[in-house]
């Protein structure tokens, strides 16, 4: 078995995450094998007030996970490690560390908030050999796992559009604080090879457009105004696939990744997709503050 610790916890992921891998509080259908979460380590957050974080805190340990205060104290006492921060900027310095230990580690959304520090991190990773991951639920979403099943009968992906809700944080600026799941769920349909971006922003709404290398154009429209929803569509060789995202099962299906990628100890996204989803999101805040220039990844 597997043992885990999270650091960081000023989001709901770490109660989410450690009921679904320590089959506590949640329904038999959500739970998922290989692994335990043992370790909690919170941090200052600017992102929510300490308040919610120490509600986060009495979760975990009345669930048997237990809290300690400092994060070196993980070390030696877990397999792997899941930076657990809302702020994406501090992401860097809280995974370096474990990294350069040799442990594996898993980076909630987003994974970093600057090309510069994802290459830290998937640098660091790399020079140790141990595999890192980042990914937002909405990449393995149940129906966007059906849609990729279903490549033979579609055809191969010519563009895509998704949409998600894009709310805003100074910590973490233009899509990289809720945007991200659209991004996501892009790459998902479209796979890496985008070549530049623009970016049409306006206070309930942003739509960034990509285009790939090979021509193709995938779309995110982050929303802020109206309901919260996710969802796609897909243009295919031969046919259309247009679907809303149910987000029931969203966490279950990410802690399967994240536990498969400590268990198996390999990297179910390549180190060129994960940095080329932050250089994405990098440009597309480029382009916003250029007024909608195009802007090269």
């Amino acid at each position: 078995m597997v043992r885990l610790g999270f650091i960081g916890c000023d989001t709901s992921h770490v109660v989410q995450f450690s009921r679904r891998i320590n089959k506590r509080g949640i329904d038999e259908e959500q739970w998922v094998d290989g692994a335990s979460v043992v370790l909690a380590c919170p941090q200052p957050s600017a992102v929510i007030e300490q308040a919610q974080i120490d509600r986060y805190m009495t979760t975990l340990r009345d669930e048997g996970v237990a809290v300690v205060e400092r994060p070196e104290e993980l070390l030696g006492q877990v397999d792997g490690v899941l930076v657990e921060s809302n702020d994406g900027g501090l992401h860097r310095e809280q995974a370096l560390p474990f990294l350069e230990a040799g442990l594996p580690v898993y980076v909630d959304k987003p994974f970093a908030t600057s090309v510069a520090d994802a290459k830290a991190m998937l640098d660091a990773a790399r020079r140790k050999g141990v595999p890192i991951m980042s990914a937002s639920s909405l990449r393995y979403a149940q129906e966007v796992q059906q849609f990729q099943a279903q490549a033979a009968t579609n055809g191969p992906t010519l563009g895509a559009q998704t949409y998600s809700p894009a709310s805003l944080h100074p910590r973490n600026p233009g899509l990289f604080h809720y945007g991200v799941h659209g991004v996501e769920m892009l790459y998902a349909l479209m796979g890496p090879g985008c070549a530049s971006v623009r970016c049409i922003f306006q206070e309930g709404a942003e739509v960034v457009v990509g285009t790939w290398k090979d021509g193709r154009l995938g779309v995110v429209r982050g929303t802020r105004q109206g309901p919260g929803a996710y969802g796609f569509t897909a243009f295919c060789q031969k046919s259309v696939v247009t679907t809303p995202v149910d987000a029931r099962y969203i966490y279950r299906e990410l802690v399967k990744q994240i536990v498969g990628m400590f268990t198996a100890k390999t990297m179910p996204i390549p180190a060129d997709e994960l940095l080329e989803v932050v250089a994405f999101q990098e440009a597309a805040l480029r382009s916003k503050e250029a007024g909608g220039d195009e802007v090269t990844l």
